[in-house]
């Protein structure tokens, strides 16, 4: 595919996945309307979702899912080596995800309680910048397809993209939504990043925050206002620990 007659360059992508539920990488796959599109701007040359071909010569690692077990941390510092631009795909990528509730349990205890005597290796779940170092992030749980799109033709052809900083509430207010807060529900749509297009709030669910937090969170104001609300310390420590991507707030 020429543009003004020249032929542009298809970076070689590779698409890897560790400890998640692989849901990020359906994404990328499973809008069949944009695919064929997709994969003319880029040249996958390993992405086990959609194909057996297998190679190192990449120069762009898509990573989906949180990092869990020494094995995957050899192999993330493998992959690292030959990317020139590593991208953590997803919340679990991002911040370790749903995956990093269990790093509030004695893991020794859990592992015996569940596998007895043939316990499973584990370790606490880190995100893939705790482990090596991160070009961009892309989260979300999942991401979003349309916004990866974005952001290839901004890496590849230099379109103009920025992430949104502003919160989901923003979102809630273009979309008409009743606010979830007025419906009785927790929601973070006050501090959490948006750009997803609030779907959670328009289905009457309150935001659980997997795009992490926007640009300069309020947050002593939006816990007073869950306070205020009714809603108790525990019930909002758990909203915002969900997905880590709060988990370095005070």
């Amino acid at each position: 595919m020429k543009y003004l007659g020249i032929e542009p360059k298809r970076p070689k992508v590779g698409v890897f996945d560790f400890t998640g539920c692989e849901g990020c990488e359906l994404q990328l796959a499973n809008k069949e309307e944009t695919v064929p599109a997709f994969l003319q701007a880029i040249e996958v040359v390993d992405f086990r979702e959609i194909s057996s071909t297998s190679s190192d010569d990449y120069e762009v690692a898509l990573i989906e899912g949180a990092i869990t077990r020494d094995d995957e941390i050899r192999r993330l510092k493998e992959i690292r080596k030959h990317a020139k631009l590593l991208v953590a795909l997803g919340s679990c990528a991002c911040f370790g995800g749903v995956n990093r509730l269990k790093n509030g349990y004695d893991l020794d205890a859990v592992n015996q309680e569940v596998y007895g005597t043939e316990p499973k290796e584990t370790l606490p779940t880190q995100a893939v910048k705790e482990v090596v170092s991160v070009d961009l992030e892309i989260p979300g749980c999942p991401v979003d397809k349309a916004e990866v799109e974005r952001i290839v033709q901004h890496l590849i052809w230099d379109v103009p993209y920025q992430f949104p900083a502003y919160p989901v509430c923003f979102e809630c207010k273009q979309r008409y939504t009743t606010c979830v807060f007025e419906l009785g529900q927790l929601c973070l749509g006050p501090i959490a990043r948006g750009g997803c297009h609030a779907p959670c709030p328009a289905g009457g669910s309150g935001c659980w925050g997997c795009r992490g937090p926007a640009a300069d969170p309020n947050l002593e104001e939006f816990l007073q206002i869950a306070k205020d609300r009714g809603f108790k310390k525990r019930e909002i420590k758990e909203r915002l620990s969900f997905y880590g991507g709060f988990e370095d707030m005070p």
